[in-house]
């Protein structure tokens, strides 16, 4: 069994000037559409992003990261309904897709087709780097990219050969903290301690305690990178959207 391309692979947030050719990007998008789907409808689309004036106009969407106007592609892939639909219509069936159970059967579509692009791009020397502000801001990131009714932008990724050859590895919790046999067993208080022991022994993790004034790590996550007030505020900008784009 061999698992190093796995236990190996790192987030990539630096890109060399190597451009990506259009022909092997549409073969590895391609190639990952062959990923499983709900029922075969394949709900998803992605858009392709490489001129520079349009990452400017993406670029606030994401709050100024520098990898959506750095990188030399930036993907927006959405779950997408629209398409089905207007399909179904025209071969005279009655749609009735605008639920939750329809959106998440998409978000999954997409969640599942993205990350098979990123797992073919990686392994093919590219490097990516998911951006988690895509739900922060979908109304503003429909509004760059023109998307249509039943349309949501899920998951955006950029994509280029990295920058340098080392990349900076994320721990991960281990097995005992995330598989459970059979039923699920909840952890007790010193058995989350020992799963996050040693996530929370990092220089780089108790570097950001420092940082942030913090007492410990959790702090820095409930506080500072993802609190209540801000939770809510990007939930219901979410959920406005939603209902614009005919869900919920």
């Amino acid at each position: 069994m061999d698992l190093k391309y796995f236990f190996n692979r790192a987030t990539v947030r630096e890109y060399s000037n190597r451009d990506i050719q259009s022909s092997d990007l549409n073969e590895m998008i391609e190639a990952a559409s062959h990923a499983p789907t709900t029922g075969g409808m394949q709900l998803y689309s992605v858009v392709i992003t490489r001129d520079k004036a349009m990452k400017e106009k993406l670029s606030p969407c994401h709050f100024g990261q520098p990898m959506i106007t750095t990188a030399p592609v930036v993907l927006t892939f959405c779950a997408d309904f629209n398409r089905f639909v207007n399909w179904c219509k025209a071969s005279n069936a009655q749609p009735g897709y605008d639920n939750l159970q329809s959106l998440m059967s998409a978000i999954l579509d997409v969640t599942i087709f993205a990350q098979q692009f990123n797992t073919i791009a990686e392994m093919n020397g590219m490097g990516c780097c998911y951006i988690g502000t895509t739900t922060y801001n979908p109304a503003e990131i429909a509004a760059v990219l023109n998307l249509p009714k039943r349309v949501i932008p899920i998951i955006t990724l950029t994509v280029g050969y990295p920058k340098q050859d080392e990349q900076f590895k994320t721990d991960r919790l281990p097995l005992q903290g995330i598989v459970h046999n059979e039923q699920y067993h909840e952890l007790n208080a010193n058995e989350i301690k020992d799963v996050y022991s040693h996530k929370e022994s990092l220089e780089v993790n108790n570097g950001f305690v420092k940082e942030n004034n913090k007492e410990t790590l959790a702090q820095v996550f409930t506080d500072v990178r993802y609190p209540k007030d801000t939770n809510e505020l990007f939930s219901d900008k979410l959920i406005k959207f939603l209902k614009e784009q005919d869900y919920l």
